[in-house]
């Protein structure tokens, strides 16, 4: 095993008031350097919105679980998880941040990841200037922001474009409330197997928003059976926040056995094939030591953790401006910056409780961006804040990445369960 020393750069991020002690004595934090063997039947991924790769480094596995996560479950060696058979072949997004953190991460052989509109790419594949490579399984999460119940939820009828910056006249095919169809056409294109689709809970209460999806979902092509949607809780998986996402799980008519298809679809909860992952039989662990297990942002080397807003409290009438419980769960880390994001501690003034830190001297101040990723449960090896041959990422931008993202942890149980029922699904037909 080889230690990752973690970055340090001589120019300061200003915006955040970074600043670095180097008489700290904060231990580096270390990431597993080895290349395990591949699994045999690997199993090729497009990625659809990755982001900074949340659902990626889930579905791929081989990452670092906090220590107060390691559920006994995971089957991890050394704190770090399982290697899955699944590889991502494809990646996309319209952030260069996303980019620049998912490239760093990763480090892929090959223009992997596509800095386009999913809109742009199909037209190109339908024009033949593109293409998608061959794969066995599709993932992602279209933009959720016209779904969630803490924006205007204008849903299909967004009036923003499939950039999600411009405001249109009127809302169109290429809005971002309409993007699902364009996964849903990139899904015909490419074929996989199985697709799998998430979005904010949101979606499940907005109007007839989840029926209409899935039954779009299942006319695609030759035909796709689309599991009952289920909302899933982070906190059921070992995560500790309360952030719920509805999953929308779709299998090829054509690459199962007809026989089996008929009993799939006449029970589709039966255990032998339900693609969800159950619940932990034990309780997920509090945010203390997850946290407290962290150096204050002055002493730290780690560059993400140095990261934090600045934003002083608003009061109790603005979103985001309470103290995250130590001992209870995070609220859902939003895809926010600034003064948006949960204070790790507030002044007993302003509500806060910890009075035992302020007697040590420690400060108000809010979650930093390493933060809020270990609550997301991303390991501490994934930099989110650098300055380094892929480019710069800010704090502020990373704020925004972690809280899109689907929890890796979450997602690697998403894909040990696909896992456990792939073979059984679609088994060679004679």
């Amino acid at each position: 095993m080889t230690v990752k020393k973690g970055l340090i750069i001589e120019h300061e991020l200003a915006e955040y008031g970074n600043t670095y002690n180097p008489y700290s004595t904060q231990l580096e934090f270390s990431s597993v350097d080895t290349k395990p063997e591949i699994n045999v039947g690997q199993l090729n991924v497009i990625s659809l919105f990755s982001g900074c790769g949340g659902m990626d480094i889930g579905f791929e596995g081989n990452f670092k679980v906090h220590p107060s996560l390691d559920h006994k479950s995971f089957d991890t060696k050394k704190g770090v998880l399982p290697r899955t058979r699944f590889k991502t072949v494809f990646a996309n997004d319209i952030r260069q941040g996303a980019k620049k953190c998912w490239e760093n991460f990763h480090k892929p052989d090959g223009d992997i990841f596509k800095l386009c509109s999913i809109v742009d790419f199909v037209k190109g594949v339908k024009a033949g200037s593109s293409n998608f490579p061959e794969c066995d399984i599709l993932t992602g999460g279209f933009p959720c922001q016209d779904f969630s119940v803490a924006g205007k939820r204008k849903g299909f009828s967004s009036d923003k474009s499939d950039m999600g910056v411009v405001e249109i006249d009127k809302p169109s095919d290429e809005s971002r409330g309409m993007l699902y169809m364009w996964m849903r056409q990139a899904i015909e294109l490419s074929q996989p197997k199985m697709f799998i689709a998430e979005n904010v809970k949101g979606l499940v209460s907005l109007g007839e928003a989840k029926e209409i999806i899935s039954n779009d979902f299942s006319n695609i092509g030759e035909g796709y059976f689309v599991f009952p949607p289920q909302v899933l809780s982070a906190v059921d998986y070992g995560i500790p926040q309360t952030r719920e996402r509805v999953i929308f799980i779709g299998i090829k008519k054509s690459a199962i056995d007809k026989n089996l298809l008929k009993k799939i679809e006449a029970n589709p909860v039966d255990p032998r094939w339900n693609p969800y992952p159950t619940k932990l039989e034990s309780k997920t662990p509090t945010l203390e030591k997850l946290l407290n297990s962290l150096d204050e942002p002055e002493f730290s080397n780690d560059l993400s953790q140095r990261a934090y807003s600045k934003a002083k409290w608003y009061g109790k009438h603005c979103q985001g401006q309470t103290e995250v419980d130590l001992n209870a769960y995070s609220p859902t880390i939003r895809s926010e910056h600034h003064g948006n994001i949960e204070f790790r501690r507030l002044r007993l003034e302003n509500g806060g409780k910890y009075k035992e830190e302020f007697k040590r001297g420690l400060k108000e101040r809010r979650l930093s961006v390493r933060e809020c990723a270990r609550i997301q449960t991303f390991p501490d090896d994934y930099e989110f804040v650098f300055n380094n041959e892929y480019g710069s990422v800010s704090g502020s931008e990373a704020y925004k990445l972690i809280g899109n993202a689907v929890p890796p942890l979450l997602a690697f149980q998403i894909a040990r369960r696909i896992e456990e029922i792939w073979d059984n699904l679609f088994k060679v037909q004679s």
